[in-house]
Order: structure tokens, then C-alpha cells, then sequence
């Protein structure tokens, strides 16, 4: 059985409906990033972090990677065209919306007030609205790789949920009825109520 350190109120929430959807079982150990639950497991604090075998593994994308990659499902083979594809939708998304969204983040609550810039907020964005619509364009039906869910859409569907909470440019009705139709997958459902 896997352990997962968060809450689903950050990046955790990443690596649950992962865990949901491959229909795994793991126990959640809830707690905030720094907080003692969590350093209690992780010496650094950070979330999410997986124990497997004893060693704890930070580093959502990582850690939806192994798992996928390890029970064979949310992904393609290794060497394979449509892995490259997956891949390159994870590079996306993470260098044209969750980089944004966690230096948004950073300029707002996570760093000392001395280090925080209220004036990066409107260039960041400014750069997601204008990746708002490649995203729309990267989709080949129902998700991102066509009629197969996979990572690249739990990292999707995240990252939106996390603009609209941030306030971030809002998406269209293409990537809401997205966004709505993976919410809707009962895995989503389940990893919202947190253990």
C-alpha cells in the first residue's frame, strides 16, 4: 500500500485521483507543506511526497509518472510516438501553467512579504491566457490524448481548477466543458474526499 503526505488542497490532489483512477489502494497523511505530520515523514516538508518501500519520493508529476508507468495504465510504453506526445503535453502544461501559477503563488502567500512582487501578477497572467488557447488546440477529443484520460489530463484539469482559485484568466467554454467532463469521472469524486 502506498502513503501519501498532503492535503488535497495543493498538488496532493494530483497524485490521489491518480491513485483513484488506477483503483489503488494507499492511506493519506494529511497535512499542510512544513507542517509536523508531514515533516514528520519528510524531513524537507514538502508535498506531496509518495513512500514506497521506505523512501519518501517528492514531486507530484513524478510520482503520477511512476505510478501510471508501474501499474501500466494513464500512460503509453516508454520509446512509444504516443508517449512522446503524453510528454510533451506534461512539458506544456507544466512550463505554460503550473510554473506560472506557483510563481503567482510564491508573489502572493508562500514567500516572506520582503520577497513577495504584486506587479509579476499581471504579466503571469497575461502569459496563461495566451496558453489558454494552445491548450484548446491540444486537444484531439474528449481529452488531451484523444479518447484515452491519462496524467497530462489530472495535470490539466488541476492547473485550471488552480487559476480559477487564483483568479487567473478564465477559460473557455471548450477547456470548461473539459475541465467538467474529467471532474466528472468518479475517481476525481473520490479523491475530493479526502481520508
Amino acid at each position: 500500500m502506498y502513503k501519501v503526505l498532503g492535503s488535497t488542497k495543493n498538488r496532493t490532489l494530483r497524485v490521489i485521483w491518480t491513485l483513484e483512477e488506477l483503483g489503488l489502494p494507499y492511506e493519506q497523511v494529511k497535512g499542510d507543506p512544513g507542517s509536523a505530520e508531514v515533516k514528520a515523514l519528510n524531513p524537507s516538508g514538502k508535498v506531496p511526497a509518495l513512500m514506497v518501500d521506505g523512501e519518501v519520493l517528492p514531486d507530484s508529476v513524478a510520482i503520477m509518472s511512476f505510478l501510471s508507468d508501474r501499474h501500466n495504465a494513464l500512460t503509453f510504453p516508454a520509446g512509444s510516438v504516443e508517449r512522446l506526445r503524453l510528454d510533451g503535453h506534461i512539458h506544456f502544461l507544466l512550463e505554460e501553467f503550473d510554473s506560472l501559477l506557483w510563481v503567482a503563488a510564491k508573489s502572493s502567500f508562500v514567500n516572506p512579504p520582503e520577497q513577495r512582487s504584486a506587479d509579476v501578477k499581471s504579466v503571469l497572467k497575461w502569459e496563461f491566457e495566451r496558453s489558454l488557447k494552445r491548450l484548446e488546440h491540444r486537444l484531439e477529443g474528449a481529452f488531451l490524448m484523444g479518447e484515452h484520460f491519462t496524467i497530462a489530463d489530472i495535470l490539466a484539469v488541476h492547473c485550471l481548477n488552480w487559476a480559477f482559485t487564483a483568479k487567473f484568466p478564465d477559460a473557455g467554454t471548450v477547456l470548461k466543458d473539459y475541465a467538467k467532463r474529467c471532474r466528472a469521472r468518479p475517481a476525481y469524486e473520490r479523491a475530493l474526499a479526502e481520508r
